[in-house]
């Protein structure tokens, strides 16, 4: 026989998520960690709510391929700005 105490310590999970409510804020608060800016990852969570998931993919993997970022945050707003215009000039061109 085992202790209660025992067993429940075994299924205790890690508490970092515990605010998290919603598929969005734990996507932002992942790509916060993998940029090291978790000092704005409100920011990073406003944007996973409000720009399309594969902007935001595209603008990631950019920065991933970047082996000597120096701020990966930096690099991946810029990249994002990048690919928003892009998509916005695609779009006026098409109207």
């Amino acid at each position: 026989m085992q202790k209660i105490g025992d067993i429940v310590a075994k299924f205790k999970t890690d508490d970092t998520d515990k605010y998290v409510s919603r598929e969005f804020q734990k996507y932002a608060y992942d790509l916060a960690i993998e940029l090291d800016d978790l000092s704005h990852k409100s920011l990073y969570m406003r944007l996973a709510k409000n720009t399309p998931r594969g902007l935001m993919e595209s603008a990631r993997g950019f920065v991933k391929d970047a082996v000597n970022a120096r701020s990966k945050g930096k690099l991946f707003m810029w990249r994002l700005k990048q690919l928003k215009e892009n998509v916005t000039i695609k779009n006026a061109s098409v109207s």
